[in-house]
């Protein structure tokens, strides 16, 4: 139903990793599959939005879906709410409602209701939003369909150096010029964070370690309060002069560790070969 949540939750199937198509005429549905088998394999889940956009197209889902053309399993999920919330949510967006007509919005969502009245009864999940806020319908969608890879937290962790600017997108940056720079020893000047005896120099510097003992813990308090928001993505940026050296030692130590603590979590190194 138009206002029920129908955007919100291609996002959270997209961020679930689903191939999403919104908009598409049920005669197509049979090709999407066939391009997403081909280009990503059979194991990529797929989600068709379909609305009353789609009218007189409905009677080729329903016929889709019982002659299981596609090859897949399906499973129809349905969203609505009451019509007092459907209005306000109408209002609140300033949209009119695809079956208005220049009438009164009530009138589309009673036109609604009728024409989708058969892929109502047909539907697997019948999901009622009208006491769901936004992260309440996120965390509804990803109880249903989320596997326990894409509903766990990904973490990225990024070095950088200021001179070049902080990472726009970072949820956290942390600061190591606090440390000693190795750029000033002669012998590991031409090296990076990644090299062995730069990461050691690094490392064994007095603060290093009580900063990942202190750091480390903050992040997992974090990154517990993302997921229970239904946040999926975290990154963690770490910051020294040119990101060549301290950020980029720190980065992969830290990476390291989260990894031991169970986490998703992959590097990057943004300025590291810049200078």
């Amino acid at each position: 139903m138009t206002g029920a949540g129908r955007s919100t939750a291609a996002k959270e199937l997209e961020d679930l990793g689903y191939f999403v198509v919104d908009n598409l005429p049920p005669t197509l549905v049979r090709d999407v599959v066939r391009l997403v088998d081909d280009s990503r394999g059979i194991d990529q889940p797929i989600a068709v939005v379909v609305d009353v956009r789609s009218g007189s197209f409905f009677d080729s889902l329903q016929a889709n879906r019982h002659q299981q053309v596609t090859g897949r399993p399906t499973t129809l999920l349905f969203l609505e709410a009451s019509d007092e919330v459907l209005v306000r949510r109408q209002e609140a967006a300033r949209r009119p409602h695809p079956l208005q007509a220049g009438g009164r919005l009530l009138h589309g969502l009673q036109r609604e209701r009728e024409v989708m009245a058969d892929i109502r009864a047909d539907a697997d999940v019948l999901l009622d939003t009208s006491n769901f806020n936004v992260h309440q319908l996120q965390d509804r969608i990803t109880e249903l369909f989320g596997s326990d890879a894409s509903t766990q937290l990904k973490v990225t962790v990024i070095s950088f150096g200021f001179k070049y600017g902080i990472p726009v997108d970072a949820d956290w940056v942390a600061d190591m010029r606090f440390l000693p720079n190795p750029h000033w020893v002669p012998e590991l000047r031409p090296q990076n964070g990644r090299d062995a005896a730069v990461s050691d120099y690094v490392l064994s510097q007095d603060g290093a370690g009580t900063f990942l003992e202190q750091y480390l813990p903050v992040l997992a308090t974090v990154a517990e309060g993302y997921l229970r928001e239904g946040k999926r993505f975290m990154q963690v940026a770490v910051g020294c002069t040119g990101g060549k050296h301290r950020s980029v030692a720190m980065t992969e130590e830290i990476a390291a560790r989260m990894r031991d603590s169970g986490y998703s979590v992959r590097t990057a190194h943004r300025d590291l070969g810049r200078e």
